[in-house]
C-alpha cells in the first residue's frame, strides 16, 4: 500500500506505555528498577506502536509508601535523558507528584506531567507547569495510595469524579496553565470500587464532554482481577475489552502496559466508529 494510504493515516488515540522505575508497583514491580532495563523497556514499547512513555519513580498501587525526593529523581531523571537522548521525537512523561521531580523531569526531556494528585500533592506543581510549557493530565484519587481503597465512598460517582475535575482545571488554568495543555484522568482503581469503575467507564461520555482529552488506565488492575478471576499477569483480555469501550466512548489516551495487543485492538475498534 502506498506511503499516503490508510497505513499512513495518523490513528485517533494515543498509547502511552508504562515504564517504572520502581521496585514495588503492582505488576511490574522490580523488573525496570536498573536503568538500563528501564530505558531498554522503554524503547521496545515505542517499537510496538507507543507515542508517549509514562515514567515514574515511585508506585501509586494501592498501600504504597511515599518515595523521598532524592530517590526519585535518582531513579527517573537518568532513564528520561537516555531515552529522550536515543530518541528525541518521542513524547515522554513523568509521572510524579513532587514539582522538584517535575522540573528535574523536564529539564531532562519530558513534556508532559501526569500528577496523580491533580497539582494537590505539591503547592509549587502548578507554577513547575505553567512555566515549562508541558502538558499537564489532572487525575481523580479519592484520599492517596496509602489510604485510597479503604473503603471508597462518593454520593454519586460520575458526578462527584467530573466535579472534582472541572474544579482542579479551574485551578490550573488560574494558576497559568491553558485549558489546551490539559488532559483529564477519571482515575479508574484509584479510590473507586467495582461498581464505581464499571460505572466510570460505562458514562465515560459525561466525562469526555468536559471538552478536553481523555486518559484511561485499566491496563492489568485489580477490578478486572475481580471480574475475571485473573491473576495481574493475565489481565491482558480485560484489559484489551475496557480500552475498546472506553474508546468508543470517547477516550484518546490510553496508559498501558502491554502496547502492541491494545494497539491492534483499538486500530479494529477505530475501523469500526463512524467518524
Amino acid at each position: 500500500m502506498s506511503a499516503g494510504g490508510p497505513e499512513a493515516e495518523q490513528p485517533p488515540f494515543a498509547l502511552m506505555g508504562v515504564v517504572n522505575v520502581t521496585p514495588d508497583s503492582f505488576s511490574d514491580g522490580g523488573r525496570y528498577l536498573d536503568h538500563d532495563a528501564a530505558v531498554a523497556h522503554g524503547l521496545d514499547l515505542q517499537d510496538e506502536g507507543a507515542t508517549i512513555l509514562d515514567v515514574g519513580g515511585e508506585s501509586t498501587r494501592p498501600g504504597a509508601e511515599p518515595v523521598p525526593e532524592d530517590e526519585e529523581l535518582r531513579r527517573v531523571v537518568p532513564v528520561i535523558e537516555r531515552l529522550h537522548d536515543e530518541r528525541p521525537s518521542l513524547a515522554i512523561s513523568i509521572d510524579t507528584s513532587k514539582a522538584a521531580v517535575a522540573r528535574a523531569a523536564l529539564g531532562a526531556g519530558c513534556v508532559l506531567v501526569n500528577d496523580v494528585t491533580a497539582l494537590r500533592g505539591d503547592p509549587e506543581m502548578a507554577e513547575a507547569v505553567a512555566a515549562s510549557g508541558a502538558q499537564l493530565c489532572l487525575m481523580h484519587m479519592l484520599g492517596e495510595p496509602r489510604t485510597m481503597q479503604e473503603n471508597p465512598r462518593y454520593d454519586e460517582v460520575v458526578s462527584d469524579v467530573k466535579a472534582f475535575l472541572t474544579e482542579r482545571m479551574d485551578a490550573a488554568v488560574a494558576a497559568g496553565i491553558p485549558e489546551s495543555r490539559i488532559i483529564l484522568d477519571p482515575g479508574i482503581g484509584f479510590g473507586k470500587t467495582l461498581a464505581h469503575n464499571l460505572t466510570l467507564l460505562r458514562r465515560l461520555d459525561e466525562i469526555v464532554a468536559l471538552g478536553r482529552p481523555v486518559l484511561i488506565g485499566t491496563s492489568r488492575k485489580s477490578f478486572l482481577g475481580q471480574l475475571t478471576g485473573r491473576d495481574v499477569g493475565s489481565r491482558l483480555p480485560g484489559t484489551l475489552a475496557t480500552n475498546v469501550l472506553a474508546f468508543e466512548r470517547g477516550a484518546k489516551i490510553f496508559r498501558v502496559h502491554e502496547v502492541a495487543p491494545v494497539l491492534d485492538a483499538l486500530k479494529v475498534a477505530a475501523a469500526t466508529v463512524a467518524p
